[in-house]
């Protein structure tokens, strides 16, 4: 039984437009899953069976393809290159026939095409799931309706306690987990993605990229340095203590583990409300999911029971994860702000029509004062500069958010709304 996700609602507006469309995202995501759920016709170059033919097809005279029933998905597309020259000009004759095809493959085969098929083949980021995706999340408050409507919030309640979301930070938002009731099997997926990674698809993406042991150095130390602002050298120079890489060499494996949709970064927000020498603009270190950095330090659930420290740099891994899923449909993007006096703001959630939250991620609620309190002083930090620039103001933030792991939800006097994130959803 296919579970519903939240790129669907995505892939619904996309496909109204576009004549076809590119899935990408990390292995194991889903999406393969989903794009078959709307193809009338499926092939699947991987099916040992018609390989050979379906190859040979595809090398000869693709267009063959295109008449089966629409919609058709091509799954593993990279083995057979010309399908996307094919499809291209295909959108070109037939303008009208939006939503005609699919396109899922590897994050780890890398393939130059002669055309980037811009305003003909829309390629899409998918995801691992959320938490409400995943069913921790009972999903009472809508990021979008908070948006649109702040004043409908009127509280809530969480059911997710502590161990559930170590639980859900060590399992991941892999859809095969879905598959599985015990945790020991649950936690078997996201090992087994770290080990394909280091082993095989660092290699399979960059064919000059063949030492084992560094590719998984580089993803331990990225763990280790998980929700911080670790500049590269100091990553570098971690990964060299146990190696001889060259940074040349290292680069090159970092560039293939961001191909591969295994890390990635949030960038800085830096606004105009300081001297730009006094916010930090490094990149803040992440995993498209935590369940990869739980893996390739070997931590357990039980670790994190005594380490609440550690456990925040992942919880904050965690958020940041679900809220990109969350406002993926209104084309949201992540960013953090933080500056030489103190100031921060663990995230920033942008949607495409510049409406912004600020964002900080605490565990409980003994941190929640402090955390509220930043919050507003950038948002007096905005204030304070629109009266100075009344040509060019900055938008002030649309919402003060707290991400906690609590029970309760409820907004503050001061407009900042305190959210667990077991109560979330898009």
């Amino acid at each position: 039984m296919y579970k519903k996700r939240i790129i669907d609602k995505y892939l619904d507006s996309i496909t109204k437009v576009f004549n076809a469309v590119n899935i990408i995202g990390p292995k194991g995501s889903g999406k393969t899953t989903t794009a078959k759920q709307r193809a009338k016709t499926v092939i699947e170059f991987q099916n040992e069976e018609a390989r050979d033919n379906l190859l040979l097809i595809a090398s000869t005279s693709p267009i063959q393809f295109l008449k089966n029933p629409k919609p058709i998905l091509f799954d593993e597309w990279q083995d057979a290159p010309k399908i996307w020259g094919t499809i291209r000009k295909n959108c070109d004759d037939n303008p009208k026939d939006t939503g005609s095809f699919y396109l899922t493959g590897s994050s780890s085969k890398k393939i130059e095409t002669p055309h980037t098929g811009t305003l003909r083949i829309s390629t899409i980021r998918m995801n691992p799931m959320s938490l409400f995706e995943l069913g921790y999340s009972n999903g009472t408050v809508s990021l979008k309706k908070l948006f649109d409507n702040p004043n409908s919030f009127k509280g809530c309640k969480s059911s997710m306690s502590i161990e559930d979301v170590i639980d859900a930070i060590c399992i991941g938002g892999w859809p095969k987990t879905l598959n599985y009731q015990d945790i020991k099997s649950k936690l078997l997926i996201a090992k087994d993605l770290f080990k394909q990674t280091y082993l095989f698809d660092v290699s399979s993406i960059d064919k000059s990229l063949k030492n084992h042991n560094w590719s998984k150095l580089i993803i331990q130390s990225y763990a280790r340095n998980i929700s911080t602002l670790a500049d590269t050298k100091t990553i570098y120079q971690d990964v060299k203590s146990n190696s001889s890489i060259s940074e040349m060499t290292f680069h090159a494996y970092l560039n293939a583990l961001e191909e591969l949709c295994i890390i990635e970064d949030i960038e800085a927000w830096c606004p105009a409300i300081r001297s730009q020498s006094n916010i930090r603009s490094k990149r803040k270190r992440n995993f498209v999911d935590p369940s990869i950095a739980v893996a390739s330090l070997g931590l357990s659930r039980e670790y994190f029971y005594k380490d609440f420290k550690t456990l925040g740099f992942f919880f904050e891994s965690l958020c940041a994860r679900d809220l990109k899923i969350y406002s993926s449909v209104e084309g949201g993007f992540m960013s953090y702000y933080r500056d030489r006096y103190g100031l921060e703001a663990d995230g920033v959630l942008h949607l495409d029509d510049g409406r912004y939250a600020l964002i900080e991620y605490k565990l409980g609620e003994s941190e929640v004062e402090k955390a509220a309190n930043h919050l507003c002083e950038i948002e007096n930090l905005v204030k304070e500069y629109n009266k100075k620039e009344k040509q060019c103001p900055l938008r002030l933030p649309d919402l003060k958010i707290i991400i906690t792991a609590s029970e309760y939800g409820y907004k503050r006097k001061d407009g900042v709304f305190v959210i667990p994130i077991g109560c979330l959803k898009d």
